[in-house]
């Protein structure tokens, strides 16, 4: 039995609008794995300041699932990813799941992130990264300080300067996934980027999402006014279908600066995306992933329009082509933004590391 089933309108998309659009190879520089069996409950009350949806998509993700993932989606492709656990709540309930990745990492050849904690020393993350052969560290807000309003944490409570310091002279990749309401145009956000980059230069610093710029509201002048101080940053697009955010971080940051990710298993989802009132609804089948009013992002459609819906990576992907339409970028620049960059980051952060 198949992981998921690929419907002929989805093969349609593929090979009309995207195979030839892609190149042949292919790095996913954000997804996440994970094995069910190895991750702890969550606590009862659980963290109020994340979205319920994404854990809806899929319960797990192992290293098979993953590949076979890719062979379904992208047919003809040779596809890899930069990979790191998720469903972290503690530094304890980490250390099977990263000890996962450890292991898919070298079973597979595929270059991996350790899940860091605030709570742990910079020595305790580094021998993690070295024993693990990890090439960088990814963090999450809800691990930040329990006390903290989603709206009031901070970059630097859940990615602690004192590890900052640490992956910096280490030359290491830092996958940041910024908080707050105001996403990319916040200006603590902003200015928090800023300050990373001006003190640790040398950590190889990776804005995921686009800064969560999901609507056409939350990119701002973030570009214009703040990021364009910092222009060795890098971005990923990953679970982002905002042709105006995707438009704006190539034209300000240029395609060298840009790559391909996906939220790998969240980007499985079959839904449609659409902006309404300021923030993001996914457009789902009906009865597709459980009850839609348990998250203020859900709303099923009916069975017609469901037909009609593919799934969210392809949309993501048609919202990416748009963007490089748009800008007239080349088929290079393309190959660059869906493998180039990633392979270069990751190998420099592999050498600057083991040597």
């Amino acid at each position: 039995m198949p992981l998921f089933e690929v419907t002929e309108n989805d093969k349609r998309i593929y090979e009309t609008e995207l195979k030839d659009f892609l190149p042949a190879k292919i790095i996913d520089v954000h997804t996440h794995v994970w094995l069910d069996s190895l991750t702890e409950p969550a606590p009862e009350d659980e963290d109020p300041r994340a979205v319920k949806w994404p854990s809806l998509v899929a319960k797990d993700n192992s290293i098979e699932d993953l590949q076979e993932t890719y062979r379904l989606l992208f047919p003809g492709k040779d596809v890899s990813a930069l990979m790191f656990t998720s469903r972290v709540h503690s530094i304890e309930s980490g250390v099977k799941n990263n000890e996962y990745v450890s292991d898919a990492s070298r079973r597979s050849g595929w270059p991996a992130l350790y899940y860091s904690h605030p709570l742990q020393s910079a020595d305790e993350v580094e021998r993690k990264i070295r024993e693990g052969g990890f090439v960088g560290i990814k963090s999450y807000l809800t691990l930040s300080p329990s006390y903290l309003p989603e709206a009031e944490i901070r970059i630097f409570d859940f990615f602690p300067k004192e590890q900052l310091r640490r992956m910096n002279s280490m030359g290491a990749i830092v996958m940041l996934h910024i908080p707050r309401n105001g996403r990319l145009k916040d200006p603590v956000n902003l200015e928090q980027i800023l300050e990373t980059k001006r003190e640790f230069p040398d950590i190889r610093l990776i804005v995921a999402h686009v800064g969560r710029a999901y609507t056409f509201g939350d990119v701002g002048n973030a570009f214009t006014d703040y990021l364009c101080k910092a222009p060795d940053l890098m971005y990923d697009f990953s679970a982002n279908c905002c042709e105006y955010a995707i438009t704006e971080v190539i034209r300000h940051a240029g395609p060298k600066h840009v790559m391909y990710g996906t939220d790998m298993p969240i980007l499985r989802m079959r839904t449609h995306r659409i902006e309404e009132n300021g923030t993001y609804i996914n457009l789902i089948p009906p009865g597709l992933y459980g009850d839609p009013s348990q998250d203020r992002h859900l709303r099923e459609v009916s069975a017609e329009e469901a037909e009609k819906i593919t799934f969210f990576v392809y949309e993501e992907l048609l919202a990416f082509k748009r963007a490089c339409t748009k800008l007239g970028v080349t088929k290079e620049d393309v190959s660059d933004m869906m493998y180039g960059n990633a392979a270069r980051l990751i190998e420099g952060a592999r050498k600057s590391i083991y040597g």
